[in-house]
């Protein structure tokens, strides 16, 4: 696929949401694209972008499926690649595309960190306090609103606890996991009108990192937060390995934003590993080699990820 050109964009998403928000950096607020999908009635799926190959296979398959798309960077990656390095090259490949996008800082772990995404452009940031005493994690969302809201960015917090955080490449904890805190539809209502947050994070069943049992899915919290707090945008977290008819479910309830991670990881592994096996007997491996071909299986997963999140299939 070729890129558009540094600053092209199309108009055909401008009636979805009447007008947005477009930064100098040719990105829309994390707030505008959830608008889009809850106009539509759809969820928007927000991708891991740890290394070039799978940020070129997100922005590929967003522009070949023609749909809005969230590309995100969680410092739990920087084993990988640092922010510093990929923030850069998502602002970048976001100009390159003809469908709204949105950069975003997934699972901020300090003021500071959000603080660096704000200055690279990033407009969208998560700020997690999930694990702190409740209090704390009020203030520590409210003072991340203030500060993003101030460059023009939208924020995401979590409430409640998916359990241990995984970084794709483990095994996620499965049902039974003793982390695990379902979000309080109540405390939802007042952490929402307490730090004036644009998404927030439930813990409805979900895990990080691959699932070691079927996972269990209460939807009825998903309503509920939605009821006690006006409808805002849902996020589900872990939203890797879950089934057609649960993803479908989830967006019906109100779901708005679906991470997704580490499935698209395992087809990028899965595609480079067929590569190894092809290759003859005797025959070097080339690098470059596997990591187009894990750009390809990534590619393919997302774009088929992307269009069960529009409930395109």
């Amino acid at each position: 696929m070729a890129f558009l050109p540094i600053g092209y964009r199309k108009n055909r998403f401008l009636n979805l949401i009447g007008h947005f928000i477009i930064s100098q950096n040719y990105c829309i607020r994390l707030k505008e694209i959830l608008k889009i999908a809850e106009e539509k009635n759809i969820a928007v799926g927000a991708f891991n972008a740890p290394n070039l190959e799978s940020l070129q296979a997100v922005m590929s398959a967003a522009e070949e499926v023609q749909l809005p798309v969230i590309i995100q960077f969680a410092p739990v990656h920087e084993t990988f690649n640092l922010l510093a390095d990929m923030g850069p090259l998502m602002m970048e490949y976001a100009k390159r595309v003809s469908v709204p996008v949105c950069v975003h800082l997934d699972h901020g772990d300090t003021v500071e960190r959000v603080q660096q995404a704000l200055d690279m452009g990033f407009t969208g940031v998560m700020i997690d306090g999930s694990t702190l005493p409740y209090e704390e994690n009020v203030a520590l969302s409210k003072k991340v609103v203030e500060m993003a809201h101030a460059a023009g960015a939208s924020v995401e917090a979590e409430l409640g606890s998916m359990g241990r955080t995984e970084t794709g490449s483990g095994e996620g904890t499965g049902a039974n996991d003793e982390t695990k805190i379902y979000t309080d539809p109540v405390l939802a209502k007042d952490f929402v009108a307490q730090t004036g947050i644009d998404a927030l994070a439930c813990s409805f069943g979900t895990t990080h990192g691959i699932y070691l049992t079927e996972p269990k899915l209460d939807f009825d919290v998903v309503k509920n937060v939605r009821t006690q707090t006006g409808n805002i945008p849902v996020v589900m977290h872990g939203g890797s390995g879950v089934s057609h008819d649960d993803y479908h479910t989830a967006i019906k309830s109100g779901v708005r934003k679906i991470n997704y991670f580490t499935y698209m990881d395992v087809a990028g592994g899965a595609a480079a590993a067929e590569a190894v096996k092809a290759t003859a007997e005797g025959k070097p491996y080339f690098f470059t080699e596997m990591a187009t071909r894990a750009r390809e299986g990534m590619k393919k997963n997302v774009m088929s990820a992307m269009k069960m999140f529009a409930l395109q299939e």
